[in-house]
């Protein structure tokens, strides 16, 4: 049974409610990619690899994932030794690394995007299309108040364009996996209830 607070404050019980939200959300996802064989991170950077056209540098995965050059080096470190990934240098600039997926990281792939997008409508199917809808709008506002926290300018502008091509990418992406996520979405709560 789900634990109900009382906020005297809306914006502290808002506030929390997020945070918690999100981090219960990381893990199911969490659960979900394990048993692919897969982090989170690891499969966000693969989606990410999928999205991008062309070589793929750390760099375009920092953009693309919104995180630092580092913290996207460390994953694909963790990556490369766990034979999802490989680096390979520019033969024209041997400062230039690219980071490519391994056979073993595309059999994991498909099946954790599946289960993936099985785990958000199993968790969205409390909420009606209407709900969703207002959810949206409400989540959209807040998302554009931390813009204007973060003040008008290059950054802003850099994050909104790479926001708005990462998501025409990802819908597109996601599209695919929808159709055929069904009867895994089945197959992946007739496992968890036989846990």
């Amino acid at each position: 049974m789900p634990i109900k607070f009382e906020f005297e404050n809306p914006d502290m019980g808002v506030w929390v409610l997020l945070r918690q939200t999100h981090n219960l959300v990381l893990k199911c996802e969490d659960r979900v990619f394990n048993e692919h064989q897969l982090t989170t991170e690891q499969h966000a950077v693969l989606m990410a690899m999928k999205h991008i056209d062309g070589p793929v540098r750390p760099t375009d995965l920092a953009r693309w994932l919104d995180r630092s050059v580092n913290s996207v080096s460390m994953i694909i470190d963790r990556m490369v030794k766990a034979g999802l990934a490989r680096r390979v240098r520019d033969r024209k600039d041997r400062r230039t690394v690219f980071v490519s997926v391994t056979s073993k990281a595309d059999e994991a792939f498909v099946p954790a995007t599946v289960a993936g997008w099985g785990l958000i409508q199993e968790i969205l199917s409390p909420l009606s299309d209407e709900d969703k809808l207002t959810l949206i709008r409400l989540l959209e506002t807040l998302r554009d108040k931390t813009y204007d926290h973060l003040g008008s300018g290059e950054v802003v502008e850099e994050v909104r364009r790479n926001e708005t091509e990462n998501m025409a990418q990802f819908m597109k992406q996601a599209a695919r996996y929808k159709s055929s996520s069904t009867p895994e979405i089945k197959r992946q709560r007739g496992k968890r209830k036989n846990i």
